[in-house]
């Protein structure tokens, strides 16, 4: 998300339509070429699968709008489709984090007992109910390693899809503000009880999502996560905050694809990633199959939210309890960045995932989880 501002920093959105990108290759661009032939292919193949029982799940499971929190989480591909792998390397099964790459020892496979104290109860803190929101162009499908090894730490989760995201069937390109946007994450806050409290954690574009439902239901917000997220200060826009620090990196210019429903004498309405791309901007730090997923779940990202201001005021948004984590490879967000953001706005703990790229949840799964389970586990804030 960060990456699409920088692109288009430059342009006021009454100005001229800013020029249109090439339009993108509808096959992945690791299919072609290269050494990887065979095994690629059996890559893709698994991920496809996988996202279509990703779908079926979130369903189930999730709901169409708000997140509910149905039934069981399906784990990995990779434990699920073991067996035909196998036939298809003959290679042994990939380990539990999916990834086809030697784990770094940045991000070691733990069991979640090893990342928790041995005598914690999750009911006993001051909320155990965790809710994912996704960045620009994901959906809650994006989470499925966060949820899978918080839910065997004994919390409670829910993933949101966000309007026009994931399995949400709304038309990305009539959606027309904020307000609508977030409204599944807002509408699932509305239906907690009046004592129930929640973890937000914000990707991307998502921590512009939360800071607005933060200023709409603090009462509801025991803490704030923001992800690699745009974590914004009252009167800016995720926009404005780009504007701020351009990246001159070419490929940031190439990867955008603007969408225009209105035509174009009008503004932008969505804006697509080019999927040959995707890798090097988002993920590159990420395991193949997870990139697969991606190329072939990702949708446009609503070009009107991007240019909203927010309205925060310190006595609601400024009440809940806020925490960054960088992601310090990270070419949508450059590391530079997300610092700038946090010394304008600044956190009450800032955390970091060495080696990670734009999706931590792909490229640091374990690492990530042990981030928010060390943020959960944090006692309130004694009132003075």
């Amino acid at each position: 998300m960060g990456s699409l501002m920088s692109c288009i920093s430059g342009q006021a959105p009454s100005a001229s339509p800013p020029p249109v990108a090439k339009r993108r290759s509808s096959v992945s661009s690791r299919r072609g070429g290269g050494g990887g032939g065979a095994k690629a292919v059996a890559i893709d193949e698994e991920a496809l699968a996988a996202a279509a029982a990703l779908v079926l799940g979130q369903r189930s499971s999730f709901g169409g709008g708000g997140g509910g929190g149905g039934g069981a989480f399906e784990r990995s591909a990779s434990v699920r489709y073991a067996a035909r792998r196998q036939q298809q390397q003959q290679g042994p099964p990939l380990p539990r984090s999916s990834s086809t790459r030697p784990r770094s020892l940045a991000d070691p496979e733990l069991h979640p007992q090893q990342l928790l104290a041995k005598d914690l109860n999750t009911k006993d803190l001051e909320t155990n109910i965790i809710v994912l929101v996704h960045g620009g162009g994901f959906g809650a499908w994006c989470w499925y390693k966060t949820i899978a090894l918080l839910e065997d730490s004994g919390f409670r989760v829910n993933a949101i899809d966000l309007t026009g995201s994931g399995i949400h069937s709304y038309d990305t390109n009539k959606i027309s503000s904020l307000t609508q946007y977030a409204e599944p994450l807002t509408s699932y806050l509305k239906r907690l009880g009046d004592n129930e409290k929640v973890i937000l954690v914000g990707h991307d574009f998502g921590g512009a999502c939360i800071s607005y439902a933060m200023e709409m239901f603090p009462s509801k917000v025991a803490k704030a996560v923001f992800l690699c997220a745009a974590m914004l200060k009252n009167g800016h826009s995720t926009l404005d905050m780009f504007q701020q620090q351009m990246d001159t990196n070419g490929t940031l210019q190439r990867a955008q694809e603007f969408v225009y429903s209105n035509g174009k004498e009008q503004p932008p309405t969505a804006i697509n990633i080019e999927k040959s791309l995707l890798k090097h901007l988002l993920f590159n730090q990420s395991p193949s199959k997870d990139v697969s997923l991606a190329s072939v779940s990702m949708r446009p990202i609503p070009f009107a939210p991007v240019l909203e201001k927010l309205v925060l005021t310190e006595e609601k948004y400024g009440s809940v309890r806020r925490f960054y984590v960088e992601t310090t490879e990270d070419n949508a967000i450059p590391l530079h960045l997300q610092q700038g953001m946090c010394d304008m706005n600044p956190p009450e703990k800032v955390l970091r995932l060495k080696g990670s790229d734009h999706a931590p949840f792909f490229s640091k799964p374990q690492a990530l989880h042990k981030t928010l389970v060390e943020i959960a586990t944090m006692p309130p804030v004694k009132a003075s």
